[in-house]
């Protein structure tokens, strides 16, 4: 045991973000996501919702500043439907822990399963909450 680290992050999780670098982007996924199919490198988190594992993530993930597409989410499939509700919660999390807003970038489906199977790493949670997949990209940790 290691005090401050969340329960959410596991020693696996914590070595595939020691082990990323600046640029890598983690797809951190729902329970319906494809994720066995679309990793190189998959984390499973089970029995956990996404929230709080993107909580813990962010503890140590600095996210990039150097783009503007640091926050990725699958925009639904039903263009006109309300925004999803887990989608506050995200924000909520990179502002406390980026200490600044971070807008989220939506892309459709695909091109979100395209850029997920690029991605360093899909981290497979339990969270039932529709549209809660989330990829962010690392940035730096500044002296």
């Amino acid at each position: 045991m290691l005090k401050g680290v969340p329960t959410t992050i596991s020693p696996e999780l914590m070595q595939v973000l020691m082990s990323m670098g600046h640029g890598d982007e983690i797809v951190i996924a729902d329970g319906n996501f494809p994720a066995d199919s679309h990793a190189e490198r998959l984390v499973r988190c089970d029995g956990l919702a996404g929230l709080p594992v993107i909580e813990g993530i962010l503890k140590f993930l600095p996210v990039d500043t150097f783009v503007d597409d640091v926050a990725v989410v699958m925009q639904p499939v039903d263009k006109s439907a309300t925004e999803p509700p887990i989608w506050t919660g995200f924000r909520r999390a990179l502002e406390r822990a980026e200490d600044r807003e971070i807008q989220l970038t939506l892309i459709d489906r695909h091109a979100f399963y395209d850029r997920a199977r690029e991605a360093y790493a899909i981290v497979a949670t339990s969270e039932t909450a529709l549209y809660a997949n989330l990829i962010l990209k690392k940035g730096v940790v500044a002296p």
